[in-house]
């Protein structure tokens, strides 16, 4: 699960993919155990929920780049595409409004683009999250 944003610059409505990973982390118990991963240059956390072993992902790069990070994390965890969830920011959403999309176009939306691309697919299953027009 990758929390797509612009590292370092919490509270922005871009960076709304990190801040629900955070909040994931505190639900699922492992808040506390965020690590930095040079390897892929992101913040990993492991947990489980339900049976299933996750890895929530923050990638230390702007919001354009983050795909290398995912991709990174793919073949670190031995992860395809399928297996991939994007949490990011929608501008054509209302605020708070949440949507779940599996595959397609990137609609305009540069992490999500620089993921398809890293990943050479376009398979991944998105959380959409609404932040509306200024």
């Amino acid at each position: 699960v990758a929390g797509l944003g612009n590292y370092g610059l919490w509270g922005t409505r871009h960076s709304v993919g990190m801040e629900v990973l955070d909040r994931l982390a505190r639900q699922l118990a492992v808040a506390e155990g965020w690590r930095m991963d040079k390897r892929c240059c992101a913040d990993v956390a492991l947990a489980t929920a339900h049976g299933l072993e996750l890895v929530l992902l923050k990638p230390r790069r702007f919001m354009n780049l983050n795909g290398l990070s995912v991709a990174s994390a793919a073949k670190i965890y031995n992860l395809g595409p399928e297996d991939i969830y994007l949490v990011h920011d929608d501008l054509d959403k209302a605020l708070g409004k949440v949507a779940i999309k599996l595959g397609g176009s990137a609609r305009g939306h540069n992490g999500v683009q620089s993921c398809i691309s890293a990943l050479h697919s376009n398979e991944m299953t998105r959380l959409r999250i609404g932040i509306g027009r200024p």
